[in-house]
């Protein structure tokens, strides 16, 4: 595959700094066509990626080939068989908005095993006068970023428009994930990070 970059790959180095050491078991949650799980590779000891496409999950199979580090699974991450607690890294690049977001949120906390780590990279609307007075004065540098590194986006990779406003995910997510942190990027998204908290140690009498 032919390396490109857009507004999605340039949260990658983010994503990937947030991997904790010595990670066992990552999940990506859309993982399109394999790009990002190729990198979470190199920094776990497995990786599975997760698409509800079967065009981009051919297209990830087709980049991964025959490694036996990365599984891939074209199914419904709110309804596919995933083990619970069962990962050390959790991450979703621009996914979200395609589902249920409380449902989605709930569910990438509840595969995390105690300690584990979660980054949610997301699409949302301008909806409030702050929303449009942070946008619209990056509109310049967001067009000049994207000529000058030519983004682009994979042949078939299915879009939609975000419902949620970011303060409305930011409110749910800093809800269901006390604790976590949000940021807003000048390339409209933005990013969830979040450690699931690790159970109390008993006390030794």
């Amino acid at each position: 595959m032919t390396a490109y970059w857009n507004t999605n790959v340039a949260r990658h180095p983010g994503i990937l700094r947030f991997v904790p050491d010595g990670c066992g078991q990552a999940l990506d949650v859309g993982c399109g066509d394999g790009l990002l799980a190729g990198k979470l590779a190199g920094r776990s000891r497995r990786v599975t990626g997760i698409d509800l496409s079967a065009e981009m999950i051919g297209r990830a199979r087709a980049l991964v080939g025959d490694r036996t580090d990365i599984t891939l699974i074209e199914g419904d991450f709110l309804t596919e068989d995933l083990p619970s607690e069962g990962y050390d890294f959790v991450c979703s690049v621009t996914t979200i908005h395609h589902m249920d977001f409380e449902a989605a949120l709930t569910r990438m906390r509840d595969l995390l095993r105690p300690g584990g780590r979660l980054v949610v990279v997301g699409l949302a609307r301008d909806v409030t006068p702050a929303d449009w007075l942070i946008r619209i004065p990056g509109l310049p540098a967001v067009w000049i970023i994207k000529k000058v590194r030519r983004a682009k986006a994979p042949e078939g990779m299915p879009g939609r428009p975000a419902d949620m406003g970011y303060a409305e995910v930011r409110a749910a997510a800093r809800r269901l994930l006390p604790g976590m942190r949000y940021r807003r990027h000048l390339l409209r998204r933005y990013s969830i990070f979040w450690e699931k908290p690790k159970a109390p140690s008993m006390p030794v009498w």
